[in-house]
């Protein structure tokens, strides 16, 4: 506790408080007793949240990490009845120091540490045995301040470590440190501290993002450290559909790895040294029976790309070496055929080299940016294979299950970095056009005078697109598929009887061609009568696959944005419909038509009368996966051009 306190004496005023063993406590001065009205709508305030590490020469670091925190309120105190901690027992180890409870009343109440609970984290898909430790408060009250120390050493990521000593608390990387330190915060922070001291021949290259903080580097007992911390932080304010934190909130990178490069060799180098790609017998039987009789790179490509994503099942479950930065050799994926991305990506890597591609793994981000600064921001697996002109293409299998793509657009405008034996520096995927994920309803209807609508809608769609109407055929029970369809008349209206669906070809061979689904239904009262009137809206605007159609769920109130956006991928919607309407009814609006083109969306659309029929027409194309705040305007302005021809139609007699 000592270097905390050393780092903070200078610069910030402290009240002492007496604590266990007659040592005093300090903490910053208690703003809510000078201005209480300013933190009447919060439920706790944080008066010092500080980590501070000891990196020694292997890269291994110990942390302290240190928090006080007040109580405001009943909800404070009933959030806040036990203080949890996440670790990975693979590479590190994490204890409580101790803890103190000083009461509204004065009384100090110092916690059993030694009554923590330490036991298996929540998981879901990935059972790689993450821990938390846990010490209950017991009962809390408004004005009790909670203060604690936990200690922890080791890392953030796992390799091919002994669990039998200290050496599994050593980085894969050996010697190499880094870290990514949230300076966000969920609760107004007096102040957040970052101390890291590093052996003085190791450099630390750092920025702070997005935002601004006080820093320093001294030379302290024969090392280097440095200190970032900021006064005075507020509830980070989001936005709808914003961007990930890391890219709009404050954040510190920091890492002793030179540049990119030095990474993406290693990771090449230890996986080709442990094997992960060898060549195994029965594997190679199924390849070369997968691309007999494909002629083109492409064609061989994609066959063996769409059998692993197929065949491979997603299951997170600790398999021994071969954990984290490595990836599990070609036998063990072929003959579990389950694994997480890695492993996914891996079985693609080998599949690939017995066919004679040049192939390696990549690592990228879902989710979020990564930075320049060469600090592991890293979360998925993928893998790319060098074309026959030179260049790497990069292929997902775990984000490509019954897809036709190779690389989900999801996962546009996102940053990987490949493991190639020359090195690479990050790379960024690249828009995909929204013309290759198109939706497009074609709608043939008719009303009559009672309000019934009668008639038939084909949807067609690709990419992702197709991917999400597809969904219920590849992944679910054929004999739910009836209702499924049902489902999607009864979004329209609870009244609305489907008469038949036509698939054309198997719903489930998505590798053929596009999805192509024909609906024919009838619907009583779909229009609300009036005196000589009849009051309806477009078929293809009522919730019809709406659920596909992600931008709908985009909060466009907002007139403006202070943070990037992003939707699910980029998107063509094209949609059509024409209705027959009783004799001698016409439309009571006048015909209209609109057009806007940018640079990030585009909008096209009319409705019209045309003798006895009404027409629509719309075509809504957005660009982008992730738009710059800039971008709201135009992207605002198409869809809400689009939404506003789902707008009820009035036709008279």
């Amino acid at each position: 506790m000592k270097h905390l306190i050393t780092i903070i004496l200078a610069v910030i005023a402290f009240v002492p408080v007496p604590a266990q063993n007659g040592e005093i406590r300090r903490f910053p001065q208690d703003p809510t007793r000078e201005n209480p009205q300013a933190y009447k709508t919060f439920d706790v305030v944080t008066l010092l949240d500080s980590i501070s590490v000891n990196v020694q020469p292997t890269g291994s670091g110990s942390f302290a990490v240190y928090k006080a925190f007040k109580v405001l309120s009943e909800k404070g105190a009933v959030d806040n009845r036990a203080i949890i901690y996440d670790y990975d027992p693979l590479t590190a180890f994490a204890e409580f120091k101790y803890a103190t409870i000083y009461r509204a009343g004065g009384e100090v109440e110092n916690l059993d540490v030694t009554k923590a609970c330490d036991y298996a984290a929540p998981a879901r898909a990935i059972f790689w045995g993450a821990r938390q430790i846990m010490l209950e408060t017991g009962q809390l009250r408004p004005g009790d301040i909670v203060e604690y120390e936990i200690a922890k050493k080791g890392f953030t990521y796992a390799l091919l470590n002994s669990l039998d000593d200290d050496s599994r608390f050593i980085p894969p990387m050996r010697g190499q440190f880094y870290d990514i330190v949230p300076f966000w915060v969920d609760e107004p922070t007096v102040r957040k501290i970052y101390k890291v001291s590093v052996p003085m021949e190791k450099e630390l290259q750092f920025q702070f993002y997005q935002g601004e903080c006080t820093s320093s580097m001294r030379y302290e007992n024969e090392m280097k450290s440095y200190t970032f911390f900021v006064e005075n932080a507020m509830p980070f304010k989001r936005e709808p559909n914003m961007v990930d934190l890391f890219d709009a909130a404050p954040k510190l990178f920091m890492s002793s790895t030179p540049k990119w490069e030095n990474k993406s060799l290693w990771f090449h180098n230890v996986n080709e040294e442990y094997g992960s790609f060898n060549a195994l017998p029965e594997a190679q039987k199924k390849v070369d029976e997968l691309i007999k009789g494909k002629k083109t790179e492409m064609e061989k490509i994609a066959v063996l790309t769409h059998w692993v994503a197929d065949n491979i099942r997603y299951s997170g479950i600790s398999m021994g070496k071969g954990e984290g930065y490595t990836l599990h050799n070609t036998q063990m994926n072929y003959t579990d055929r389950c694994g997480v991305c890695k492993d996914i990506a891996g079985m693609l890597i080998s599949f690939l080299r017995m066919a004679g591609f040049e192939a390696y793994p990549a690592m990228t981000m879902a989710g979020s940016r990564v930075e320049s600064i060469p600090a592991d921001h890293f979360n998925h697996c993928v893998a790319v294979v060098k074309l026959s002109d030179g260049t790497y293409m990069p292929l997902d299998p775990t984000w490509v299950p019954f897809c036709r793509e190779l690389w989900s657009s999801a996962e546009q405008q996102q940053n990987y970095l490949p493991g190639v034996p020359e090195g690479s520096d990050i790379l960024l995927t690249p828009v995909s056009p929204p013309e290759n994920h198109y939706i497009r309803i074609n709608a043939n209807n008719s009303l009559d005078e009672k309000g019934t609508l009668r008639g038939q809608f084909t949807i067609t769609a690709e990419g992702q697109s197709d991917r999400n109407i597809r969904n219920v055929f590849t992944q679910g029970w054929q004999t739910e598929w009836q209702n499924l369809m049902e489902q999607q008349i009864l979004a329209v209206s609870p009244k609305a009887k489907l008469i038949s669906v036509d698939y054309g070809k198997n719903p489930k061979d998505y590798q053929s061609a596009p999805i192509q689904i024909t609906f024919r239904y009838e619907i009583p009262d779909y229009a609300v009568p009036g005196k000589s009137e009849l009051l309806f809206k477009p078929m293809v605007m009522n919730n019809l696959y709406s659920a596909v159609q992600s931008h709908l769920r985009i909060n466009t109130d907002l007139e403006k944005r202070e943070y990037d956006f992003k939707d699910a991928c980029s998107r063509l919607v094209e949609l059509s419909e024409t209705i027959q309407l009783p004799k001698g009814y016409k439309l009571v609006s006048d015909s209209r038509e609109k057009a806007k083109k940018s640079d990030s969306a585009d909008f096209e659309g009319f409705i019209k009368q045309e003798g006895n029929r009404i027409k629509l027409y719309q075509k809504l194309a957005l660009k982008k996966r992730v738009y710059d705040a800039s971008e709201w305007s135009d992207f605002r302005e198409v869809v809400n051009a689009h939404k506003s021809f789902g707008e009820y139609i009035v036709i008279k007699n």
